[in-house]
C-alpha cells in the first residue's frame, strides 16, 4: 500500500466512497460561507455589545469596525479573530463532511509536529535577511512599506496595535493557513488527485479573497500562496507555512507601524513590480531551506496507510 502524501488525505482517510465528490464541494461552500457571512455577523453582534456595554453607541461601533479604510487598533484585531476562527470552522468541516480528526489538517502526522515549526521559524527569520537584503537594492517606489519619510511617533494608537498585531496575528496567519493550504489543498488534492491541483486552485483563491487589488499586488499574493502550497506538500504540513505567513505579517505590519500607516498596509494600492523580487526572494529562499531541511531531518511528508491500520488495529490475538 503506498504511502499517502498530504493534499491525498481527505481522499485516503476521510469518508469518500464511490460518489464521495459532493462532501468536498459542499464542504468549501459551507467554509465559504462561514467565513464570509456566519463568523464576521457574529463577530460584529459580540463586539458591538461589548462595546455597547461600556457606553458606546452600537451602530457607530460596529461601523468603525467594519470599515477597512480607516483601521484602527478594534477594527484589526476584528479582523484577526474573524481569520483565526478559520482555523475551528476548517477542523469542523473536516469531521463533520469527512470524518477526519483535526489533527490530519495539521499534517500528515495527525498533529501540528511543534519541534518542526520552532525550526521553521528560524528558517523563515533567515529568508526574511534576505528580504531586506535584496530590498536594499531595488527601487522602493510605490511600495506602501517605504522607509523614506522618515520613522513615526510612538503613541497609544501604536501600543495597541502591537498588543493586537504580537496577541493576533499568528492566530490570523494559522487561520488563513488552515482555511487554505490546509481544507482547500485537501479537497482539490482529492478531487483532482493532482498536487498542481492541489497547490495552484488554493493559491489562486487566497490572492482573490484579499478583494480588489492592483496585478502586481495580486501577482505577490498568488506568488505567497504558491510558495505555501508546495510547502505542504514537500513538508507534509502547516507548519512551514505558517511560521512563513507569521513573520512575514510581523514584518509588514511593523514596517507600516514604523514608517507607514495600518490602513496603508491592508490595503496596498499602486502597487509595483519592484516588490517582486524582495517577496520572492524571500519565499523562495524559504522554500528552498524548509525543504532542506526537513529531508535532513527526517520530516515526513507522507502518511504510512499500513503502519497506520496496524496501530489502529493493534496486534492479532494470541490462540
Amino acid at each position: 500500500m503506498e504511502p499517502v502524501e498530504y493534499h491525498l488525505i481527505q481522499r485516503a482517510l476521510g469518508r469518500w466512497g464511490a460518489n464521495g465528490w459532493w462532501r468536498p464541494v459542499v464542504g468549501t461552500l459551507v467554509l465559504v460561507v462561514l467565513f464570509f457571512v456566519v463568523i464576521p455577523v457574529g463577530l460584529v453582534v459580540v463586539f458591538g455589545i461589548g462595546y455597547a456595554l461600556t457606553g458606546a453607541d452600537f451602530a457607530d461601533t460596529v461601523t468603525r469596525l467594519v470599515d477597512g479604510d480607516h483601521v484602527t487598533p478594534s477594527s484589526l484585531a476584528f479582523l484577526n479573530v474573524v481569520l483565526a476562527l478559520s482555523i475551528p470552522a476548517s477542523l469542523l468541516i473536516a469531521y463533520v463532511f469527512h470524518g477526519l480528526r483535526p489533527g490530519w489538517v495539521a499534517s500528515v502526522a495527525g498533529r501540528l509536529r511543534w519541534r518542526w515549526m520552532a525550526v521553521t521559524f528560524a528558517l523563515a527569520f533567515v529568508a526574511l535577511l534576505a528580504t531586506l537584503i535584496v530590498g536594499a537594492f531595488v527601487p522602493s517606489s510605490g511600495d506602501p512599506v517605504d522607509s523614506g519619510g522618515g520613522l513615526n511617533d510612538w503613541t497609544t494608537t501604536t501600543r495597541d496595535f502591537v498588543i493586537v498585531i504580537v496577541l493576533l496575528t499568528p492566530l490570523q496567519a494559522a487561520g488563513e493557513e488552515y482555511a487554505f493550504r490546509g481544507y482547500l489543498t485537501q479537497v482539490f488534492g482529492g478531487l483532482f488527485r493532482s498536487r498542481i491541483a492541489a497547490v495552484v486552485a488554493p493559491a489562486v483563491l487566497f490572492a482573490l479573497a484579499h478583494g480588489a487589488q492592483d496585478a502586481p499586488v495580486f501577482v505577490d499574493r498568488l506568488a505567497f500562496g504558491l510558495v505555501a502550497g508546495c510547502l505542504v506538500i514537500t513538508t507534509g504540513g502547516l507548519e512551514a507555512g505558517i511560521a512563513m505567513h507569521v513573520l512575514n505579517n510581523f514584518l509588514a505590519y511593523g514596517f507600516a507601524l514604523a514608517f507607514s500607516d495600518m490602513t496603508t498596509a491592508l490595503n496596498p494600492t499602486g502597487g509595483t513590480w519592484w516588490t517582486l523580487p524582495t517577496t520572492l526572494t524571500q519565499s523562495l529562499v524559504y522554500l528552498a531551506l524548509a525543504t532542506w531541511v526537513a529531508r535532513k531531518m527526517g520530516v515526513g511528508s507522507t502518511v504510512d496507510l499500513a503502519t497506520r491500520r496496524a496501530v489502529l488495529e493493534g496486534p492479532e490475538p494470541r490462540v
